[in-house]
């Protein structure tokens, strides 16, 4: 047993993790191009980040917290600045591909290295599933405003028009007719109606996401430096964009509109949390270009800095100009930004909205084709994936079967599944990932007190969290108390059994975790930025309900049954040390 431990929290140094990669490269005789600077970083950070969060979950975040929704966008960027300040450490003393699979290798061992391995998979991939569909949603609508329709069950997926058919014939049977029921119940009931079928199966899929996950993939596949130029133009056009989208809408703002600025309280502003955090899924995939930088020690840090604040401060001016041009509650629809200008009757803007979407949901998809074959690359130099995971094509110097085996893992699912489960659990899995980096970084900082080795590159500013802490817990604890005195009163319930219990099972967690990381704090004197980190992110969590940590459990466990299918027994640290 004993042995066993040892096994699965056998850690890589970033020496080891610097020799592999250089030796894996002397093998192969191919490597990776570095041709990325500071500029392009900080365009790849943009392009993933300000994508399809913006351009629709912000309507559904902004309908239920009103226009203080923008005080939600600056409590996640703070959360994800946390973040990002660990994820630069890292980034500064471990510059190869793999982002925060090689950290938590260098930090907490093989084991967990291998489980956010996995879980980056729902970031990346199966978070560009959620991009494919919205991508395909823009393009469908823009098709039809320029009179070229396509049959609604080439255009939706299977179970949207499957649950789309079976509410709207109940709805109809009460009495309703199919023109009065919500646009989106007659496109999945004439797609399911319509749809041909094979025995006694309906061929409804979305087309146009299969079709532009292959062609971002194919992008992808042919090298960086067409990633590079194409996601460099992408973020101009979409900036230039939105930056419109501002200057024209700042004419329309009625300022009565942001009275009440939270009409909902607190609890309505923490619904969106799902949403906002969606649109900021993407600064961490610039690490993943660490090998591919002229200078990632001293890039990388800035570029996820800088990317973080344009685009914050772009999301927070949105958000009050979007809740300023119309009620907050009329903006629960997919495409906020055009609707709020159709409903100023300024057609044009919305069909410029339009176009500048499809753009900006192309570049997520780019960005995350690019960012998960290294991922895989770097899994499998370590063993825990099979070795042509690995291989780098010769001609165009890219991670080649990885990124084949990605371009297959979004776009056949993107024809099935439904865009938000997918956003759910992408979000709960980023912010899984975000923990452990934090996590990660305050156990290299122990490691290197014990050792007494002193840290080169970018650090995270030091602020002892011994005495931070507990006035920051303190404050948090008194604005729930007076002004979601509910939360305390829900907690303390023990009315609905079972049933209501296992829903706070996530919040009763975090505290558990909160008064632990208290006193590791006071006793370790602990850096209070990564703590934060933690905290903040290990909070958001909890606010993504039982059964998205439900499935997101199931997922852990189907990696933890690969892991020792394969990578437990073929662990190249493993091997040396036999």
């Amino acid at each position: 047993m004993r042995q066993f431990l040892q096994n699965i929290t056998r850690r890589k140094s970033g020496t080891a993790l610097l020799a592999d990669y250089e030796l894996d490269d002397s093998i192969q005789g191919t490597k990776l191009v570095r041709t990325l600077r500071l500029k392009d970083l900080v365009s790849f950070g943009i392009a993933a980040i300000i994508g399809a969060g913006i351009f629709s979950t912000i309507g559904n975040a902004s309908a239920a917290g009103g226009p203080g929704v923008s005080l939600l966008f600056i409590f996640t960027a703070i959360a994800c600045g946390f973040s990002a300040l660990c994820y630069a450490q890292f980034a500064s003393s471990i510059p190869v591909s793999g982002s925060a699979y090689t950290y938590a290798y260098a930090s907490f061992g093989e084991l967990v290295a291998w489980i956010i391995g996995w879980d980056l998979l729902m970031e990346y991939a199966i978070g560009n599933i959620a991009v494919a569909i919205s991508w395909s949603d823009y393009f469908t609508a823009l098709l039809q405003g320029l009179g070229m329709g396509i049959p609604e069950y080439l255009t939706m997926d299977f179970l949207s028009a499957s649950r789309g058919f079976a509410e709207a014939t109940e709805l109809m049977a009460q009495g309703q007719a199919l023109t009065d029921l919500p646009a989106y119940l007659q496109e999945a009931y004439l797609a399911w109606l319509n749809a041909p079928t094979l025995g006694s199966l309906r061929l409804v899929a979305d087309i146009p996401a299969l079709g532009i996950t292959f062609l971002i993939t194919y992008l992808v596949y042919i090298g960086i430096k067409e990633s590079k130029r194409t996601a460099n133009l992408l973020v101009l056009l979409k900036l230039i964009v939105i930056l419109l989208v501002i200057v024209v809408g700042a004419f329309y703002v009625n300022p009565d509109n942001w009275s009440p600025f939270a009409p909902n309280g607190i609890s309505g502003i923490l619904k969106g949390v799902s949403a906002v955090f969606f649109a900021y899924i993407g600064f961490d995939a610039i690490s993943t270009t660490a090998e591919e930088c002229e200078n990632p020690q001293r890039d990388l840090p800035r570029a996820m800095i800088l990317a973080l604040i344009i685009c914050t401060t772009l999301y927070v001016i949105l958000a009050l100009i979007l809740t300023g041009m119309v009620p907050y509650y009329e903006l629960a629809v997919g495409d906020p930004l055009a609707f709020v200008f159709s409903r100023v009757d300024m057609d044009m803007m919305a069909g410029i909205v339009a176009v500048s979407a499809i753009v900006a949901m192309a570049s997520v998809l780019l960005v995350f084709q690019y960012g998960q074959p290294r991922i895989w690359m770097s899994m499998s130099r370590d063993g825990l994936l099979p070795k042509i995971f690995s291989s780098i094509h010769p001609k165009y110097k890219t991670p080649w079967f990885a990124t084949i085996v990605t371009g297959f893992v979004v776009a056949i699912p993107a024809l099935f599944m439904n865009l938000t489960e997918v956003t759910d659990l992408t979000s709960i899995g980023t912010l899984f990932a975000f923990v452990l980096v934090c996590g990660g970084i305050l156990v290299m900082e122990e490691k290197q007190k014990e050792m007494a080795v002193v840290h080169k590159g970018f650090r995270v500013p030091y602020i002892n969290a011994k005495y931070a802490l507990p006035p920051v817990l303190g404050i948090v604890v008194t604005l729930i108390l007076v002004y979601s005195p509910e939360t305390l009163s829900t907690l303390l319930s023990t009315e609905g059994g079972w049933e209501e219990f296992q829903h706070k099972l996530p919040l009763l967690g975090f505290i558990i975790v909160a008064a632990i990381m208290l006193v590791l704090s006071i006793q370790r004197n602990l850096s209070l930025i990564p703590v934060l980190g933690l905290l903040t992110n290990l909070y958001l969590m909890t606010e993504l309900g039982i059964t998205n940590w439900s499935r997101f459990l199931g997922w852990l466990v189907l990696g933890l049954i690969l892991y020792f299918a394969y990578g437990y027994r073929n662990s190249k640290l493993g091997r040396h040390k036999l």
